[in-house]
């Protein structure tokens, strides 16, 4: 017998940036501008003593697209802010 979950009981995986994105939109509250969790993420990583490459905003922004169950726009799709979606907040 196969048992399904459902998709709020399902684990996520991501990679190490989705959950530094993750860590910084939980500690702004939920949901933040675009270019200050860029900024965020940068100070994380050279904290830790990792480099910030000149790709790491749009490298951001990929993982704010394909990891659309975990982020989401809550202005809608033309606007900078992003939000952890509620299962993970």
């Amino acid at each position: 017998m196969v048992q399904k979950t459902s998709k709020a009981h399902t684990p996520v995986t991501v990679d190490g940036l989705a959950r530094d994105v993750a860590t910084v939109l939980k500690s702004m509250g939920g949901s933040a501008h675009q270019a200050m969790v860029v900024d965020c993420v940068a100070a994380m990583k050279r904290q830790r003593g990792e480099s910030v490459t000149s790709d790491l905003a749009a490298r951001i922004v990929e993982v704010f697209e394909h990891y659309r169950d975990l982020f989401f726009r809550p202005f809608g799709e033309g606007s900078n802010r992003w939000a952890l979606a509620c299962d993970f907040a």
